[in-house]
């Protein structure tokens, strides 16, 4: 198909219905605290993505690191959504430097010759990729799935290290003194709440239901939410997990996008291979322990976000998934 063929008005509306589609299906990607903090504009051929400062964590995130990461996750769902459909797609990252909440456009040009495959693996696993924070007691992750997940992350311009034993340690002791140090916040245990349970807006959030009911037995420390939650834990300790850290060569609102695809690309390539993705961002929030993750790097790259691996059992049973925005909350049609 040319670009003039795509005047006609029945492709005008096949293409606002793909893209339509594509952010709709964006709205499944994870976020910090659920925070979902993406916009998206629809206009003829086009999508873009905004930064939704209203959802944007003031205080644990006060330089939209993690949002912006966020949305990266969200632009990549919404590639592969195009993508699986057969459109030819150019996308354009940071597409307005004058406007840093302006994050990405993505263009239809007409259609392609075939499905890309890829895409279409990753869009069926789009809703099965969910949050699981119960320690995993199954078997270690296999080195060929760990093998794949790093080429999916490493073909998105990213870049995932696999923690050595007394990595983890160092990560454990960082994720501890992060937590506390943002206890000792009254307006972070007051945002924290809020998206927790308090009054945060109906479709975002994390439900009791996702939060473990007791601490859970764990060598790194997962999210101390304040409170327990709902969610049935086993006694067990998740010695079989794997730590992984996916970090890049900058550390500029364009890298922590690019992250952010790099990071749906990993989890959905998990997702299909039955690996669990758990992100620990807490030792990424704090400025000193993220440092010190980069310190792990060998000053390498920038640290970006803290992933715990580890194999589903397929017999058991997932927590419920958090809940979503509705597509109208989120996309505006011009």
């Amino acid at each position: 198909m040319s670009n003039d063929a795509l005047t006609h008005p029945t492709d005008a509306l096949a293409i606002g219905h793909a893209l339509t589609e594509a952010a709709t299906t964006a709205g499944y990607a994870p976020s910090i605290h659920n925070t979902q903090p993406w916009r998206w504009r629809l206009a003829g051929h086009t999508l873009d993505l905004f930064t939704d400062r209203g959802r944007v964590l003031a205080v644990t995130d006060p330089g939209a690191r993690l949002a912006t990461l966020s949305c990266g996750v969200a632009l990549h769902h919404a590639r592969m959504s195009l993508a699986a459909q057969g459109w030819r797609v150019t996308t354009t990252r940071m597409p307005e430097p004058a406007d840093p909440d302006h994050l990405g456009r993505l263009r239809i040009d007409g259609r392609t010759a075939a499905v890309d495959q890829l895409a279409a693996l990753h869009l069926r696993a789009i809703p099965l990729r969910h949050t699981d924070r119960r320690p995993v007691t199954g078997e270690p992750v296999e080195p060929q799935k760990l093998q794949a997940i790093t080429a999916a992350v490493i073909a998105e311009d990213t870049w995932l290290h696999t923690l050595t034993s007394d990595q983890v340690l160092e990560l454990a002791s960082a994720a501890d003194h992060a937590q506390r140090t943002e206890a000792d916040e009254s307006a972070w245990q007051d945002e924290l709440a809020y998206w927790t349970g308090g009054t945060r807006s109906a479709g975002t959030g994390i439900p009791d239901a996702a939060i473990p009911g007791r601490a859970t037995q764990t060598t790194v420390p997962g999210r101390d939410f304040g409170h327990h939650g709902d969610l049935p834990i086993s006694a067990g300790h998740d010695k079989t997990a794997a730590f992984v850290m996916l970090y890049g060569r900058s550390d500029e609102p364009r890298d922590w996008l690019r992250a952010g695809e790099a990071l749906s690309a990993g989890w959905l390539t998990a997702t299909e291979r039955g690996v669990s993705v758990l992100p620990h961002s807490a030792p990424i929030e704090v400025v000193g322990t993220r440092q010190a993750m980069r310190v792990i790097l060998a000053s390498a790259g920038y640290p970006y976000l803290v992933l715990r691996l580890s194999t589903i059992d397929p017999a058991a049973a997932g927590p419920p998934r958090a809940p979503r925005l509705a597509a109208d909350q989120i996309i505006e049609q011009s």
